[in-house]
């Protein structure tokens, strides 16, 4: 993909529990990538079926496990806990509370989405009790080398059963605001002893209250935790404030989804959260406090709760964007010189004019595609991973950074911020130098592809040049002006990506990537 800066701010703003382990950009193999392990801590209701979780894994780059192999040591919670496959794993148990699992294929791990293996049933045994806890012992071997560890906590606790309210239709403009309602339902027969809830919002959904009791990352709202008690077969609602940044595409439509999660079960995922490294999500300064109606009663001190059923705890709202507000794609050339057998750099992508932002994070699709032809008298020796070589309209995408080709076809990210710039690197070799050699770059090439725009503003500056030698017979001479302004990578910029609900936003930590700003 052309990897873009927002992924800075898209700090996790999501983080549900689901792992997307798939995405367009390739895996290669890659044995030396830096393989990160995380396992969510787990909170069982005695006397449940217990829960499915997987090891999530994370590299700097693209990269192809084989031969993966993961020992779960449960010993600390012997007679209380039990673990079996609950996926296609071939697993054994060696001994008492230990289980080993090995994969039956290739792990692949996307340096964005990452990836997992297949999951475990943590289930309670008869003789555990409420307050019973212990650590689970997780480490990974690939090709028969030890790769890393992690240790988790798994404790019992109390069942209780969240419901999300009706979902809702509304309505604003670019810059309008809307009230969301927010209803929680207690459909279990044991009172919920505080209720947290969390949510997925897409970028356009924006949030100036800063209540004491929620968090925030900069002007998005993350969580909120509220103390009430919610007796069985009750409900509590509240509203909340929102705005849509004055970016937003229209017309169109935005969307977000709250999910109610017990104090317990949100511990369990805030702290994964933070332990992979996502931006710092910060309370809310405002001496506000929002609040369930209807809730007086006061919080007693009592075990751990887990929801055990989270299908039903969702709520959503269907925001129609109205009136228009378009945006103007721009592409990026460059222009290089060199002698001949020299291997240059050309820059090249796009550029969003606003005044509005793409976003198209919810489907996992491109927001444009980019078509790259290679000058005459160069080779392509070094292409962005995110790029497969085009023969005509037509795609071989199963060659993804393949070197070679004369003409490519790119992926885009799946959002571009007005204002900013994605750009990616083209290393070439001049076999022969022709003087004033052209290459083209084409934002929003036609593709018979999901994804990509179709109403830019100003098609006029869809297309740029790649210029190798510029009115020179040699390595030197002048330069012809290029559309755009021409960017080289920024490295570090995440590697790890947890998503919520339908659409979830990224935890950024340490990533190296092709195509950014």
């Amino acid at each position: 993909m052309l990897k873009h800066p927002t992924r800075r701010w898209l700090a996790g703003l999501g983080v549900a529990g689901a792992l997307v382990a798939a995405s367009a950009s390739p895996a290669v193999a890659a044995p030396a990538a830096d393989v990160e392990l995380y396992f969510q801590d787990t909170t069982l209701a005695a006397d449940s079926p217990g829960k499915s979780q997987a090891l999530r894994l994370f590299a700097d780059q693209p990269a192809v496990l084989p031969d993966v192999t993961v020992r779960y040591d449960y010993r600390s919670l012997a007679g209380k806990v039990t673990l079996s496959d609950d996926g296609n794993a071939q697993c054994t148990a060696p001994e008492a509370g230990v289980l080993v699992c090995a994969e039956t294929f290739e792990v692949t791990l996307d340096e964005v989405y990452g990836g997992q293996t297949e999951p475990v049933l943590i289930a309670p045994t008869d003789k555990a009790k409420l307050g019973d806890s212990g650590e689970l012992k997780i480490s990974l071997q690939v090709a028969g080398k030890q790769r890393g560890s992690y240790t988790s906590r798994v404790r019992i606790g109390e069942g209780v059963d969240l419901a999300g309210g009706p979902d809702s239709k509304l309505s604003a403009a670019p810059g309008g605001s809307f009230e969301a309602p927010l209803t929680v339902v207690n459909v279990g027969e044991k009172a919920v002893e505080g209720v947290v809830a969390f949510f997925d919002l897409d970028y356009s959904i924006r949030t100036k209250e800063r209540f004491s009791n929620c968090l925030y990352v900069e002007d998005h709202l993350l969580a909120c935790q509220f103390d009430e008690e919610i007796p069985a077969g009750e409900g509590r609602t509240t509203t909340l404030n929102y705005q849509l940044g004055k970016d937003t595409y229209a017309p169109g439509r935005q969307y977000g989804n709250a999910e109610f999660m017990t104090n317990a079960d949100f511990e369990d995922l805030f702290g994964l959260r933070e332990d992979a490294g996502a931006r710092a999500a910060a309370r809310g300064t405002g001496s506000a406090k929002l609040t369930l109606r209807d809730a007086p009663q006061k919080l007693r001190a009592a075990a751990a709760q887990t929801d055990t059923d989270r299908g039903n705890n969702y709520t959503s709202w269907n925001i129609t964007v109205t009136g228009k507000n378009g945006t103007d794609l721009e592409a990026i050339g460059d222009t290089v010189e060199g002698a001949a057998g020299a291997v240059v750099t050309a820059t090249v992508g796009f550029r969003n004019n606003g005044p509005a932002t793409l976003n198209y994070i919810r489907g996992d699709m491109s927001v444009t595609y980019l078509d790259v032809d290679v000058p005459a008298g160069t080779t392509a020796v070094e292409v962005p991973a995110e790029c497969a070589p085009r023969s005509g309209n037509g795609t071989d995408w199963g060659d993804f950074g393949k070197p070679g080709a004369r003409a490519y076809r790119c992926l885009a990210d799946t959002i571009s911020v007005a204002g900013e710039t994605s750009t990616g690197d083209f290393r070439l070799r001049i076999d022969k130098v022709v003087p004033n050699a052209q290459g083209t770059v084409l934002v929003n090439a036609k593709c018979e592809c999901e994804g990509g725009f179709r109403d830019d503003l100003k098609p006029a500056n869809d297309r740029a040049l790649i210029v190798v030698n510029a009115d020179s017979s040699g390595g030197g001479g002048g330069t012809l002006p290029i559309t755009g302004t021409s960017t080289g990578l920024i490295a570090g910029i995440g590697g790890l990506l947890l998503v919520a609900g339908v659409g979830g936003y990224l935890l950024a930590k340490r990533r190296r990537t092709h195509f950014v700003a």
